[in-house]
């Protein structure tokens, strides 16, 4: 999959005709791959490229004026998952005061049909778009009536009565209910990083950690998980991780910490991703360090169990 940040300078490299789909895709769940599949079915048929176009920082993100909403998905995720669903481009310029400014039709002239040379495009059925979200599906037919493209409606995903969408998304793991979460996005959620150097605390404990920075404003999640580890090797390693700021020493930073059991290799820079299976509780402020490591050894024990069973 190919991505395009400056549309200015590299949009002249897509292809003469795409099959389009727009949104944030924020954890990818579900809805999202209803809509992302009857686009890749559509530029098959048509013999066409299949396009996601979103926006980095998301729109929520940039009207939040810094209190944003948490990030189930950062730009390095995303890409990774609309690649392995087979698109063929991201367009993904940043959205800022110009983009913001645009109304509907300025969006679809310059944006669909100049730059992207949109042939279909597929909208899920609470899209809005341009100044105020105030384009409608109605303005998308009226001109793709007039600039020659399709323009395709995909109805909500609807699991045990919850519309899926990445804020019942995110509910799910505020709450700590990783298996509603996973319901809705059709896999366990996951954070990827790279590994980092840390205070080594975790070896002087016993139980040594790869750390990974969350690469995110706001995380969606918090506390202490049984977790299953990709790319350290072969398939899936079990171990326990905590998201937090770690305030037994006094931590600022939120960071994401995980144990991998039975596992003790140098690993800084390399690139893995961290599946959350269970929650196992909040993250707490200890008395001591003595009184940390023997919860610590608490929750690897929890973990274990959880991971064997699951």
């Amino acid at each position: 999959m190919r991505l395009i940040r400056r549309p200015a300078e590299e949009a002249r490299i897509l292809p003469p005709g795409c099959v389009a789909t727009i949104g944030a895709f924020d954890g990818l769940h579900l809805g999202h791959q209803r809509i992302l599949a009857r686009v890749l079915a559509e530029a098959r048929v048509r013999g066409l490229a299949a396009l996601a176009f979103t926006f980095e920082p998301t729109p929520r993100e940039y009207f939040s004026r810094g209190r944003p909403p948490a990030r189930l998905t950062r730009l390095r995720e995303k890409v990774g998952l609309l690649a392995g669903l087979g698109l063929d481009w991201m367009f993904c310029p940043p959205f800022d005061a110009r983009m913001e400014a645009l109304e509907p039709g300025e969006f679809i002239e310059r944006l669909l049909v100049r730059t992207l040379r949109v042939r279909h495009l597929v909208v899920g059925d609470d899209f809005r778009f341009a100044r105020g979200r105030a384009g409608t599906l109605a303005d998308l037919e009226a001109a793709g009536a007039r600039f020659g493209f399709g323009v395709e409606q995909v109805g909500s995903v609807v699991i045990d009565s919850i519309r899926v969408s990445s804020t019942a998304v995110r509910e799910a793991l505020a709450s700590g209910d990783m298996a509603g979460a996973r319901r809705l996005l059709g896999r366990h959620y996951a954070m990827t990083g790279r590994v980092v150097p840390g205070r080594r605390l975790g070896r002087q404990l016993g139980m040594p950690t790869a750390n990974l920075n969350l690469c995110r404003r706001q995380s969606a999640l918090a506390g202490i998980f049984a977790v299953r580890v990709a790319g350290l090797g072969a398939g899936l390693l079990p171990g326990v991780a905590s998201v937090g700021t770690r305030p037994t020493i006094d931590g600022v930073e939120p960071l994401l910490e995980v144990h991998v059991f039975d596992f003790d290799r140098d690993i800084y820079g390399r690139y893995i991703e961290v599946q959350f299976v269970a929650r196992l509780r909040d993250e707490l402020k200890f008395p001591d360090l003595p009184a940390l490591q023997r919860q610590m050894h608490r929750d690897a024990e929890a973990a274990r169990r959880i991971l064997a069973a699951a």
